[in-house]
């Protein structure tokens, strides 16, 4: 049986009398997209705090490509090749889409920060922009963060993410406060400039039309427990699911 690309065995997680995180054990596979629902407060932003080091499991084992990373810290995780968007985009504000991309590009490229180093040297500029193109992003190339509709923000937000051509890409709710009309292009948008790189994905969702068009595999957490795994109509039909996750909902009447 060939390594996965990322393994949890065994994680445990609580704040106080609250448990997050229970026997969490996921095996990813290399260039899997695998969706992770669950009702809010279920597990699943622990879980990914977890795998992306940004919280520590009080017990268990994160391994990437084999290797422990469990208490290594985020900054050495996104090196190793493990990233990460926010359910709200983490943008510069007073800054151009262009130089948004300019400064991620920046951060990746360099294990030192330092203010004396030029951000907008020709070659980099040229990546920005290819970047920028992948995600169908040009056209806003020169505007501010802060005139942009949402669903740029969150497609520039999940650029910026993958500036470093890591292999494993988790999003969290990346369709999340973008309209319905919007919602299916830019999911493709997303998926296909990550696919491009070869990227492992992992996204958590609550709309169960985008899990259903673009999860090949689903996890379902449940009271910090994965209730489920496996294909995802297999997952969106069984029993527990319905039951504490997605309800006896429309998309369910097959």
């Amino acid at each position: 049986m060939s390594t996965p690309i990322l393994e949890t065995r065994n994680l445990d997680k609580a704040f106080g009398a609250v448990i997050a995180a229970a026997a969490v054990n996921v095996r990813v596979e290399a260039q899997e997209i695998v969706g992770v629902i669950g009702a809010n407060g279920a597990g699943k932003t622990t879980f990914v705090n977890m795998v992306t080091g940004y919280l520590t499991p009080d017990a268990g084992t994160i391994l990437y490509r084999g290797r422990d990373i469990t208490a290594l810290p985020p900054r050495e995780i996104t090196r190793l090749g493990i990233c990460r968007s926010f359910q709200i985009p983490q943008l510069f504000p007073g800054l151009t889409v262009l130089d948004n991309v300019l400064v991620a590009l920046g951060i990746a490229s360099s294990r030192r920060l330092g203010f004396w180093r030029a951000l907008r040297s020709p070659a980099r500029i040229e990546s920005a922009e290819r970047l920028l193109a992948d995600y169908g992003l040009s056209e806003f190339r020169d505007r501010m963060i802060t005139v942009l509709p949402q669903g740029v923000r969150k497609l520039l937000d999940i650029a910026m993410t993958t500036v470093g051509r890591p292999a494993i890409v988790l999003l969290d709710e990346p369709t999340s406060g973008i309209s319905v009309e919007e919602k299916f292009p830019i999911m493709t948008t997303i998926l296909d400039a990550l696919r491009a790189t070869e990227a492992t994905i992992m996204f958590i969702e609550h709309d169960m039309e985008i899990v259903e068009r673009h999860a090949a595999r689903v996890v379902a957490f449940y009271d910090g427990r994965v209730i489920a795994d496996g294909p995802t109509r297999e997952v969106l039909t069984n029993a527990d699911v319905r039951q504490y996750v997605i309800g006896a909902e429309l998309h369910r009447r097959r």
